[in-house]
């Protein structure tokens, strides 16, 4: 079955643009040259362009059809329009893979830039009535609370909210997994590659809360010359990385970074210097990206379950339309350490 991300992928623009041609979502100006491109795809790909057919009758049990509601959104964090990410993308097919069970495509996909004017969130609601909302991780707080005063049901995405259903997996742990392999590969010089959370506070991220709790447990000493706040962008990693080795003799021998994006512009500013991985430093990030198998070495990380999440929160807000939760609950679901040659020579390919 065609999904948004294949049609996206053929047409060489954002999943959110394929949304917003075929939901005839004007909220941005998109040429028309794009939108006949976008439908001749959808067609040839047999997309079902159709936004309440259902494929199959609901459960007498779960009382009124899922086929009822008007129209599902999804708002992610990213601060602006970024094509194909490698980590939300998955999150994405996730949450569409099993809207199209049910016969139900999504109206529309925003980043949080793309509704910073209230304009624009005043009209995206005029066009529609919108019954429920994903949430991809933390939003500012008044555009959050700007939609949840207005939008009747919300389940998010690794969101700090107890009063909605949430799908997630356990933050603090999955960092401090990542550096404890580290410290069992031998390591105890080890530094931090990350970025800052909604509250501005490098030190109140959870990553970085994991890494500080498995150096501590280890006996290891923080550096504060080896903690890299990089802002989540990968530029600013490869640039604060080389800085790092430029201007310290004494350099960690391993680094802990809070995604993969992350980790592999960091090692391209090691290899740039001559150095070798795992040998001088060794590399291991979060979010097992697609990418992380492709970098030279291939990266370790953390495997997080971005297509089970989105799957998940799409279940869940089914659920809820018809047969609604009697308290909120937040739902973990497990990660996996995959060990490969940026931690480990010699390991084989996977």
């Amino acid at each position: 079955m065609a999904t948004l991300k294949d049609i996206a992928h053929q047409a060489g623009v954002s999943i959110s643009t394929v949304s917003r041609v075929l939901n005839n979502d004007n909220s941005r100006r998109i040429s028309e040259e794009t939108r006949q491109k976008v439908w001749h795809i959808a067609k040839s790909l047999n997309y079902d362009t159709s936004s309440t057919k259902r494929r199959g009758p609901i459960p007498k049990s779960r009382g009124e059809h899922v086929s009822d509601m008007k129209a599902v959104g999804c708002i992610l964090s990213l601060p602006d329009n970024k094509y194909n990410h490698p980590y939300f993308s998955p999150i994405l097919q996730g949450i569409e893979t099993k809207l199209h069970e049910e016969g139900i495509q999504l109206a529309f996909i925003h980043t949080q830039a793309e509704l910073e004017s209230e304009a624009m969130r005043q009209a995206l609601l005029q066009h529609r009535q919108l019954n429920g909302l994903i949430c991809i991780e933390g939003l500012n707080r008044p555009l959050y609370d700007w939609f949840k005063q207005r939008v009747p049901l919300m389940i998010g995405i690794d969101v700090a909210d107890p009063d909605i259903p949430v799908i997630s997996y356990d933050r603090v742990n999955a960092a401090r997994t990542a550096v404890q392999h580290l410290v069992d590969l031998g390591h105890r010089d080890i530094g931090f590659i990350g970025g800052e959370g909604l509250l501005g506070q490098l030190e109140r991220e959870k990553r970085f809360r994991g890494y500080k709790l498995a150096m501590e447990e280890a006996g290891l000493e923080l550096h504060p010359a080896w903690i890299i706040n990089a802002k989540w962008e990968a530029d600013q990693s490869y640039e604060l990385m080389l800085h790092l080795l430029r201007t310290n003799d004494n350099y960690p021998t391993a680094m802990f970074c809070a995604s993969d994006m992350m980790a592999i512009a960091a090692m391209r500013a090691v290899t740039e210097l001559g150095l070798s991985i795992p040998q001088d430093v060794a590399f291991i990030g979060i979010d097992d990206i697609d990418f992380a198998k492709y970098s030279s070495p291939q990266l370790s990380s953390i495997h997080i379950p971005k297509f089970e999440m989105g799957y998940a929160a799409a279940k869940t807000l089914i659920d809820s339309m018809t047969n609604p939760f009697p308290f909120p609950f937040r739902m973990l679901l497990p990660f996996t350490l995959m060990g490969r040659q940026s931690t480990i020579l010699g390991a084989p390919l996977r």
